[in-house]
Order: structure tokens, then sequence, then C-alpha cells
């Protein structure tokens, strides 16, 4: 005698269905990134309006370079305001360009890392490009406060150079180049915008004629958020 058993095809109402593991990435890092390119070209081009000490009127004069720098107070506070506003973005364009390449590369790849390293570079020279600003502000407004001159002029050396400091973008540019052309995880044509705006940054910010990276690095990031927001089909899923 023979027992059969009959499989049991009975529904299991307990169980939970299975989740789905992927999560799709949005465009909004990207489209921060586009403002913050545009907030960096507002900021370099503000400094290069900042030039008491280049000003044949001032002729090295320290009073009135201070005088000269009072007259250019409501170019200072757009060069801090913008300086500013793309440091705060750039953090979380760099976040999101670290994912958007990690999800593409292989687990132990060292581009992603590098990329908003680059990035972060830049954000801090940014910091402290406009870190005087509001000190000198006060200052050169009402010279009578007890603003030694001398102080004045270095100010204005600063802003003409600190915040033009990208160097760090270029090592992110030529990371995205690797990760386009060699991984395919970006679209081939910001790979090669990386090789020429991103290589370019890059050899400027090594040369001693570094503060021209600061003329390159901003085009570089715009055009790159730009075509990340609205040309990579990995990032339309979900803003």
């Amino acid at each position: 005698m023979s027992a059969t058993i009959a499989p049991d095809h009975t529904a299991r109402l307990d169980l939970e269905p299975a989740r789905s593991t992927h999560t799709s990435t949005g465009r909004g890092w990207a489209f921060t990134g586009v403002a913050a390119g545009l907030a960096s070209i507002v900021g370099i081009a503000a400094s290069m309006q900042i030039d008491a000490v280049y000003s044949p009127d001032a002729d090295g004069d320290p009073d009135a370079i201070v005088a000269r720098l009072a007259e250019l107070v409501p170019q200072i506070l757009v060069f801090h305001t913008a300086t500013m506003v793309s440091v705060v973005l750039l953090l979380v364009f760099a976040a999101g360009l670290r994912r958007r390449l990690a999800d593409q590369l292989p687990s132990r790849s060292l581009l992603p890392d590098v990329a908003a390293g680059g990035l972060g570079l830049v954000a801090v020279a940014g910091l402290m490009g406009s870190g005087l600003t509001t000190e000198f502000v006060f200052g050169v407004s009402d010279p009578g406060n007890g603003l030694v001159p001398e102080s004045a002029v270095f100010f204005n050396h600063w802003v003409g150079t600190i915040p033009w400091l990208w160097v760090g973008a270029g090592a992110t540019g030529v990371a995205v180049a690797v990760s386009a052309l060699r991984h395919g995880a970006v679209s081939r044509w910001l790979g090669w915008v990386g090789i020429v705006l991103g290589g370019l940054t890059l050899l400027l910010g090594i040369s001693p004629l570094q503060y021209m990276a600061g003329m390159t690095g901003p085009v570089w990031l715009f055009v790159t958020a730009l075509g990340l927001a609205l040309g990579d089909r990995a990032t339309r899923s979900r803003v």
C-alpha cells in the first residue's frame, strides 16, 4: 500500500512580496551642478572686477587702494555671495556625481572618490577665498575704524587668487573622462569634455599659471552638469 501526498498550492498570504532593491536616481543633483557652475562663473567675473591693486590710479599707494576698494563694495558683495552659493551647491553635485559614477563603475574603482574629492577641493578654495570679505567690506567702507591700508592690499590679492584655484575640478574632469571613455559610465561626449576642459584645467592648475584654472574650471563644471542633467539617460527616472 502506498500513499501519495498532493502538493499544496495554497497561496501564502502571510508572506510579503519581494521588493526590488533597485533604486532609481534623479537629476536634481545634476541641476544643482548647473546652478553651481553659473554661480562660479558669476563669482569669478566679480573677482576680476575687484582690481584696486592693479589700477593705474592707485599706483601702489595703499590709501588709494583702500579708497578704490570702497568704490568696489558692490562687486565684493556679488563675489562673496556667488562664491558661497557655489560652495554649498558643489557639495551636493559632488555627492551626486560620486553616486552616479559608483553605480556604473567596478565596485572598487577609485574614480568616484577622485571625482568627488576634486570638487571638494574647489569648494574649500571658494570658502577660503571668500572668507575675508565681510571683514574688509566694513573696513574699506569706514577706513577710520582702524583698518591698516596694507592689509587691504593683501585682501585684494587674496580674492584675486585663492578662489581661482580650480585644479581640483581638473582632476574631477579627468576622472569623468576616464569613466566615460574607458568604462562607459557616462556619455562619451562628456568624456571628451573632461579631456579638453578638465585636462586643460588640471594642467593650468599644476603649472605656475595655476590661477588660469579659474577661467576653464567653471566652464567645465557648467557644461558637464548640464550634460548630466539633460542628456544622461541613466538619470531620467526620477527627479
